[in-house]
């Protein structure tokens, strides 16, 4: 079998590009809503699965002992953009531990933001691990640890307390066996595993119903997806597709992407987990894919759906702002 044209790219009135993939969709049930393409192919999530990850700093009680709100919790479940907002809340959560940006182990990178990129050469300015776009998570990670009383060095090592509690809390809500045999490295080096897509969305549609699920890991999960959809910006930043999701439906839909043209989210009303990939790894085509499931998911909804559907179809313009293309959805999901 394979994956189904999801996606297509016209330039004039011809389709220049195509972009396959696969989409699951479950219910609170782990009854499937939709499926497309080879959903039982093991995908590796990266960081549409961040929200999973940043379970243990609430169950373990790190999130109340440091005093996280919204805004942390969004933090922890991010990859942003690395604009000044993300970058001084990252070091305000280390440091609530007595941490600074030197104990963190994610890495440096430039801003993904423009302006902010733009600013930073300006001024001479070199990049620090603050500004790593997983440096909320990394953050969360290092409370995690400091709140456990376990040293914090090496806390990405597959081996070490934080990993270990991930790994297990991952397993337990996807119902996915998670080991070295299923394991790569990440892009901040964590450990990141590859499990069937179906697997991935059931994860998230336990998350965002609570079935399935003792009632202190519920309360966590119900927690850190509300505070996602309260917090947007700081999931992931200005003009960036998670964060422009929630926005358009406040508190109706959660979404997060990760590397390689993955994408998950969570409709909290209809308990349904979503995950997706677009084959060939292009954020374009996985921004499309999810902004026309989830308008195919509100049909009930005329005005969301719409909004979503005016979301998706990208308007594509030369360098004279000439239209000469669309991004718009394909097959199933047309």
């Amino acid at each position: 079998m394979s994956n189904p044209v999801l996606v297509e790219v016209t330039r004039g009135q011809l389709v220049e590009s195509r972009h396959r993939g696969m989409v699951s969709v479950i219910d609170a049930d782990g009854a499937s809503v939709m499926a497309l393409g080879e959903v039982t192919t093991p995908v590796f999530q990266r960081s549409a699965v961040k929200s999973m990850q940043a379970l243990a700093l609430v169950e373990s009680g790190a999130a109340d002992a440091y005093g996280f709100g919204d805004k942390e919790l969004a933090l922890a479940c991010a990859s942003h953009s690395g604009e000044p907002e993300h970058m001084r809340l990252a070091g305000d959560m280390a440091g609530r531990a007595g941490l600074t940006e030197a104990d963190f182990e994610c890495g440096c990178h430039w801003s993904s933001h423009l302006p902010v990129l733009v600013d930073q050469a300006r001024a001479g300015e070199m990049p620090d691990q603050l500004g790593n776009n997983c440096s909320g998570k990394h953050a969360g990670f290092l409370c995690l640890s400091c709140h456990a009383g376990v040293d914090h060095h090496g806390y990405v090592g597959y081996d070490h307390f934080v990993q270990s509690t991930i790994r297990g809390v991952m397993a337990d809500l996807t119902g996915a066996a998670l080991g070295h045999d299923n394991c790569g490295t990440d892009g901040c080096s964590i450990p990141t595993y590859a499990a069937p897509l179906d697997r991935i969305a059931h994860g998230f549609a336990r998350m965002t119903s609570g079935v399935g699920l003792g009632p202190e890991r519920a309360k966590a999960a119900q927690r850190l997806i509300s505070a996602c959809m309260a917090e947007p910006f700081y999931v992931a930043g200005t003009a960036r597709a998670c964060t422009e999701l929630m926005q358009l439906a406040p508190g109706r839909i959660f979404a997060k992407t990760g590397a390689e043209g993955v994408f998950c989210a969570t409709l909290p009303e209809k308990g349904y987990g979503i995950a997706l990939k677009c084959e060939d790894g292009s954020t374009r085509g996985a921004e499309a894919m999810v902004g026309a499931v989830l308008a195919k998911l509100f049909v009930d909804d005329q005005e969301l759906s719409q909004k979503l559907t005016s979301w998706t179809e990208k308007r594509l313009r030369n360098w004279n702002k000439i239209e000469v293309g669309m991004i718009r959805p394909a097959g199933e999901l047309a």
